[in-house]
């Protein structure tokens, strides 16, 4: 059997971080010293954002954000309703009631129309989730967030390093949220940013995040404000660093991985995530959509057979548990895309030609039922 292909790979190795590394561990520095400040000052650098503050997670950031946005217990926060739980969960945290929003069955991003149907005097904030990384139809959504004066959050956790008409995620949204999973193109074990034009927004913001402190009085910290500890670590920031300098070369490199699936898989019926005119897609997750006749968990379970990770693409937040119990509004294309999307291995050193392989033999023995 074939050595077990993974559905990603870190872009970070020992050996290039080894010297700063011990530098770190030699100063005693291990915070909020000046591999935090290098790491900020390229998440601005890069995105074009003006002011970039990080965070533990993407989830303590979208939950930052709507605290800076005062979101609060009888407000309604618009949500698109593919993506990580997490998405919703901030809006539950404080106490706001998340509206779900069904998505496009093709780009897999918010519905202009949905969101559209479902605003009314209550909803105080959007977020738009760009799925896989893809920012697909955002520019329609600010439209629309500008039009009724609604602020507009980006869930863009998977999307660093994509763009539309040339403008990089991080400079299009009133606030942006990045993710630094280990499953995220860029990563820092954990970790995550918020990327901003706000002035305001970014000085309560790094407050915030810091314990409330803001500046000294007289020489020793002022605390201005209560607040949390969702500082980033000078490890994680030096890692986050130097996988910006590249970020571009790693994007390109999974295009041309994805487009080699692609020639081969939508012959055979998968259909891939379609990508708006003008949208630069990084390729954080590799999705296609199966053929009607197979069922995407059979595949699934097929290819772990044949020692290939893969997964479903990501949620209909509605339909789990505890939202279709507590809110009954299953949104029909987020269920569909839950039910039908599979995620595929997309890494420099991938086997591109024996994981479709492998898919194709699934697709000549397997039918549903």
């Amino acid at each position: 059997m074939n050595e077990r292909i993974k559905l990603i790979k870190p872009y970070i190795s020992f050996n290039e971080v080894s010297t700063e590394l011990e530098e770190i561990f030699e100063s005693g520095q291990l915070t909020k010293g000046q591999h935090v400040a290098k790491f900020v000052k390229s998440l601005t650098d890069y995105t074009g954002g003006q002011y970039a503050v990080p965070m533990t997670s993407a989830t303590t950031a979208l939950t930052m954000c709507l605290k800076v946005l005062g979101i609060k217990k009888g407000d309604k926060v618009a949500i698109s309703d593919f993506s990580f739980p997490a998405t919703a969960n901030v809006v539950e945290d404080v106490e706001a009631t998340p509206i779900f929003i069904d998505v496009d069955k093709d780009t897999y991003n918010m519905s202009v129309d949905d969101l559209r149907s479902k605003i009314d005097d209550k909803v105080k904030a959007v977020i738009f989730v760009d799925a896989l990384g893809s920012p697909s139809g955002l520019d329609k959504i600010k439209a629309v967030c500008e039009e009724f004066g609604i602020p507009l959050i980006e869930d863009a956790a998977c999307a660093i390093g994509s763009s539309i008409d040339g403008v990089k995620v991080g400079n299009l949204a009133d606030l942006t949220c990045f993710s630094f999973h280990p499953r995220k193109l860029l990563t820092t074990g954990e970790g995550g940013a918020i990327l901003t034009n706000n002035a305001e927004y970014a000085t309560w913001l790094d407050m915030k995040a810091n314990h409330g402190a803001s500046g000294l009085r007289g020489k020793v910290f002022d605390f201005v404000d209560f607040g949390y500890n969702y500082r980033m670590s000078e490890i994680q920031a030096l890692m986050g660093w130097k996988q910006v300098q590249k970020l571009d070369g790693i994007t390109e490199r999974r295009n041309l991985i994805a487009n080699q699936y692609a020639e081969i898989l939508e012959p055979l019926g998968m259909k891939r995530q379609q990508i708006a005119a003008g949208v630069y897609h990084n390729i954080q997750s590799l999705i296609f959509t199966v053929p009607e006749t197979v069922q995407r968990d059979d595949l699934i379970d097929y290819l772990a057979k044949h020692n290939i990770e893969s997964t479903l693409g990501t949620y209909c937040l509605s339909g789990t548990t505890f939202y279709s119990n507590k809110y009954n509004t299953i949104q029909p294309n987020a269920q569909w895309l839950e039910n039908n999307t599979i995620t595929l291995p997309c890494y420099d050193d991938v086997d591109v030609q024996l994981v479709a392989n492998t898919i194709k033999q699934f697709l000549s023995q397997h039918a549903k039922t």
